[in-house]
């Protein structure tokens, strides 16, 4: 089992390797219900992403013309892909149902969610994003929850401290 790489450790414990994750997303949205969905790339932003290239700080999901597409991914151009390199910002189609498409652009359009990428994986070999459908925060609700954690994370040291019997 030495000269096993990372990717195929990842596929024997559970089939998925985590390239990127928004941490952003849930500091400034509050998500209500997540959606995985298909990536459709070219392949040297396979490439890109295995090599874990990637970032979803500014990117967004939205629905158009019955088609869910993900805007503003970056995703850093592969150095051996001189001949044909990608757009590295360019729009990336998602697959997703049609009965999830319709249910998305529902509460997009009328209840004022927004669609945002959480994280990015390869699952059995195919690149897929987990989508929330999330409500901005507003200044108090984040300012509640960084509060909270610093007093979770307190809490933790403290029963951490007593355990090792140091007061």
């Amino acid at each position: 089992m030495a000269n096993v790489d990372k990717s195929q450790k990842a596929k024997k414990a559970g089939g998925e390797k985590i390239v990127t994750k928004n941490r952003r997303a849930t500091f400034d949205y509050e998500i209500d219900d997540t959606f995985e969905a298909g990536l459709v790339l070219v392949g040297s932003e396979v490439k890109s992403l295995r090599g874990g290239k990637c970032e979803l700080v500014d990117a967004y999901a939205q629905v158009e013309r019955g088609e869910a597409w993900l805007k503003q991914m970056y995703i850093a151009p592969f150095e051996r892909a001189v001949a044909f390199p990608h757009e590295p910002r360019r729009s990336r189609k998602l697959l997703l149902h049609m009965r999830e498409i319709e249910r998305i652009d529902r509460a997009i359009s009328r209840e004022g969610y927004t669609l945002v990428p959480l994280r990015v994986y390869f699952k059995d070999g195919r690149c897929k994003v987990e989508l929330g459908l999330a409500k901005g925060k507003k200044v108090h609700d984040k300012r509640a929850d960084m509060a909270r954690k610093t007093a979770d994370r307190e809490a933790k040291a403290a029963v951490g401290r007593g355990r090792k019997g140091d007061t």
